[in-house]
């Protein structure tokens, strides 16, 4: 998203945002572009999540004046209906200081039954209503008396005038309406619009694997919404440290969130899916964040896979699923924390700079500086 200001006098440019960022999105700079791999596994043909087969992903973006930087981001696992084919699920919980909707039920469960939402702190009210009536107005649910709505968040409230609460239902729905496969938007868009990550501009960010033959070939992907603090480290480098965006009591406020969504065609049940998210959390640890008091982290795991899929009646009361043993888990769990370190970087390599609420200025991540630190670290290809 250019740093320039633009207005938003219509819903509608929203919807030119939404067209215009995957034409955007060809020309960004991610950190491979770089010539800097992360780990050992290779990536899908898009390194995003929407490598993993009939994954969708869409954004609603939200500039207006000088204060709205904010915005909705939608994931869903598959094209169909949601409600009806729920798919295996779980939520790991790094550090609870956030407000994540819909976790208790997938807990219990072991399922989600609705798109993934991602948006700031005090849209999930908004957020689980359109999803809502996203969910009761698909054809086949007419009979549907309950829904749960997954919805997380990260506060955006230094850039973003959070508590004009601007983001509406209509918002919501064109993200899960306008979902689509293919490349996905990174940096100032959807969810991430008004995020900050390590001091910098953070963003959404999107990475994958996919495992050897020999492992199985499944594929992984990981989306992120970064708005969260630590020392900042690239492959390995102490950007942070030498950028001095750090001291014993930090320069800027540690405080914020990280929303990882990880999806795999993987046949997984929920109990694996809870130790694939767990690595999240180490890949964000790569990076150097340290999920601070004030950090709200949570991870979402889903398995898409068609023989997974969990249908909301069925006349057999036993279902019978494959289900990968726990001794083939280990290469998803470093696809996951390869995936999950890469989208983070992602994210701050396509961010720009933002000026929003009360003038407040956030720059974007020093590329050419971060880049001369990591050739002579020999980092680079």
């Amino acid at each position: 998203m250019p740093s320039t200001q633009m207005k938003r006098k219509h819903h509608t440019l929203s919807f030119i945002f939404l067209i215009l960022f995957p034409l955007f999105t060809m020309s960004q700079n991610r950190l491979r572009d770089h010539g800097v791999a992360i780990g050992v596994l290779h990536p899908g043909t898009l390194n995003a999540i929407t490598d993993v087969p009939g994954v969708q992903v869409g954004h609603t973006t939200l500039i207006e004046g000088d204060a709205i930087r904010t915005g909705v981001t939608a994931i869903l696992p598959h094209s169909g209906n949601i409600f009806q084919e729920k798919v295996p699920a779980a939520i790991y919980v790094g550090n609870g200081f956030g407000k994540l909707a819909g976790y208790t039920q997938v807990k219990e469960l072991g399922n989600l039954e609705t798109p993934i939402i991602l948006t700031n702190t005090l849209s999930v009210p908004t957020a689980v209503n359109a999803v809502i009536e996203y969910t009761l107005n698909q054809s086949g649910n007419e009979e549907v008396r309950s829904v749960n709505a997954v919805v997380g968040e990260t506060n955006d409230g230094y850039l973003n005038d959070i508590r004009g609460r601007h983001v509406t239902e209509a918002d919501v729905l064109h993200a899960i309406q306008n979902a689509k496969t293919g490349p996905v938007a990174e940096g100032n868009v959807g969810a991430g619009t008004g995020t900050i990550c390590f001091g910098f501009k953070g963003g959404i960010g999107t990475a994958s694997r996919v495992l050897p033959k020999q492992s199985g070939g499944y594929t992984v992907g990981v989306l992120v919404q970064t708005n969260f603090g630590g020392v900042l480290q690239v492959a390995g480098v102490e950007v942070g440290k030498k950028l001095g965006q750090y001291s014993d009591s930090f320069k800027y406020s540690p405080d914020g969130s990280c929303m990882m969504v990880v999806l795999t065609d993987a046949p997984l049940d929920a109990r694996n899916l809870k130790r694939l998210a767990k690595r999240a959390m180490l890949g964000l640890a790569r990076t150097g964040g340290i999920a601070s008091n004030g950090s709200g982290d949570y991870v979402i795991a889903v398995s898409t896979a068609e023989e997974c899929r969990i249908p909301y009646e069925s006349e057999n009361p036993i279902q019978t699923v494959p289900t990968l043993r726990n001794e083939a888990m280990t290469p998803l769990f470093l696809a996951t924390i390869e995936a999950t370190e890469e989208a983070i970087l992602n994210s701050l390599f396509a961010a720009e700079t933002m000026t929003g609420r009360d003038g407040h200025k956030v720059e974007a991540l020093p590329k050419e500086k971060v880049m001369e630190m990591l050739k002579e670290a020999g980092k680079m290809e």
